[in-house]
């Protein structure tokens, strides 16, 4: 049950019988943070960590005197990699525990399965992931990449960098892999890449059996074509693939992957001295040299209480959101989700890779595109950066998205059609 607390400008302002906004009338504490992160499951090797990021940040957050005068409360709970499960816990946070702001999820079948209940209860999500874009939800806040922010520039990296002429789309059998595909194969044969030179594949959440798959990429390139894998694959699949292609040989010289989830919590766990030479694609990377990315690991070293603990894309995004959060609900003067929505639009906070993120009108962020190198350790070696990409919520690469924009500052819809000059109602897609 939540107290109200007034602060001592708003009792010293009433007794003289000055108006004041509700808000700092009549400011609730503690402000519920919901976390909403599997902690078991397939899905748990990603999203535990996230979790904590959380934590540490709400706790960043009471030391250094709270929010609108209240303390913060964490309110975890565990989806358990179910996607019902997440729609269900997503529903008690907003009506049992009464948070103000949700951060969570991973998986895009996850958030699709939530956004129902956020949009129908008016709450408010924050999701740290990459995408596979074509949606913008008036009550999501998407501080991961889009795909014209990690998965366009990695197919360009392995066009004009490494020369492929063959590519291997491999992917876990869900929306974000198939949309994500979809745009991709759109985008090789605009860059002249033929239909049969694009081999596809998804495989379920937690497939552990890759002899098969891996073989049928290496007889891609049996007349000598260069070839790539473009990685979709999710969660602890990841585990059995890259084993897999040490077992049968292949090394990054052979055939090159670029992952889009994989980074160095999942790496954490693996035998990774086969695996040098290998890419990923993200907006962050732990080795970035900057004074803001040595702080944050830091903290993070301390609150986790293991220096060995790794940081990864999906944390800095947990880390950008929430204190961008964090500045809107000061900007505000209020939790109340319309009005913190309203005062995100054009909210800039520093990036930890250096240079700063801004969220733009369609929800999604404006952040710089990573490639990294595995290395032995576990660690990347950053070998490409761009300056801040704004995030689309729309594809160019598919006709059918290409005609459309998200701005919810000036047009008040995320699925605006720019031929006819309509707000169109977007449709679940998973």
């Amino acid at each position: 049950m939540k107290t109200t607390f007034q602060t001592a400008g708003a009792v010293a302002a009433l007794s003289m019988g000055l108006a004041l906004p509700a808000a700092a009338q009549d400011a609730e504490c503690p402000i519920k943070v919901g976390v909403l992160h599997s902690l078991s499951g397939t899905m748990a090797i990603s999203e535990t960590t996230l979790k904590d990021t959380i934590l540490m940040l709400v706790e960043q957050q009471n030391e250094a005197g709270g929010l609108l005068g209240c303390d913060l409360e964490a309110v975890v709970v565990d989806p358990a990699s179910d996607w019902p499960r997440f729609a269900e816990l997503a529903r008690q946070l907003l009506t049992v525990d009464e948070v103000d702001v949700i951060f969570g999820n991973w998986t895009s079948v996850s958030r699709k399965s939530v956004l129902p209940v956020i949009e129908e209860l008016n709450g408010l999500l924050f999701y740290p992931v990459q995408y596979e874009g074509e949606e913008s939800s008036k009550n999501v806040f998407y501080t991961g990449a889009a795909p014209n922010q990690q998965a366009i520039p990695a197919v360009d990296y392995f066009l004009e960098e490494l020369g492929v002429e063959k590519f291997a789309l491999l992917g876990t059998d869900y929306v974000y892999p198939r949309t994500t595909n979809n745009i991709l194969e759109s985008y090789l044969k605009d860059n002249g890449i033929a239909d049969e030179d694009i081999f596809v594949n998804y495989t379920p959440f937690g497939h552990s059996d890759w002899s098969t798959i891996v073989s049928d990429v290496i007889a891609l390139g049996e007349d000598g074509s260069m070839v790539g894998v473009i990685s979709t694959i999710n969660g602890d699949a990841n585990v059995g693939f890259y084993t897999e292609l040490a077992a049968q040989g292949v090394s990054a010289d052979d055939i090159p992957v670029v992952a889009f989830s994989v980074g160095e919590e999942e790496l954490s766990g693996l035998d990774t001295s086969n695996l040098e030479g290998h890419l990923a694609a993200w907006n962050y990377f732990q080795s970035a040299d900057t004074p803001e990315n040595e702080e944050f690991i830091s903290a993070w070293h301390e609150f986790i209480g293991d220096d060995s603990r790794v940081t990864n894309d999906p944390m800095e995004a947990h880390y950008i959101g929430f204190n961008m959060w964090v500045n809107a609900v000061e900007e505000a003067g209020t939790t109340d989700v319309d009005a913190v929505r309203e005062a995100m639009w054009g909210q800039e906070f520093p990036n930890l890779t250096g240079g700063t993120a801004v969220m733009n009108p369609n929800h999604h962020l404006s952040k710089p595109v990573l490639i990294g190198e595995i290395r032995a350790d576990g660690q990347f070696d950053i070998i490409s950066e761009t300056e801040e990409v704004p995030g689309d919520a729309w594809t160019d690469y598919l006709p059918e998205s290409a005609v459309l924009k998200s701005d919810w500052q000036e047009l008040d819809c995320g699925m605006y059609n720019t031929e006819t000059e309509t707000c169109v109602q977007q449709t679940s897609n998973y």
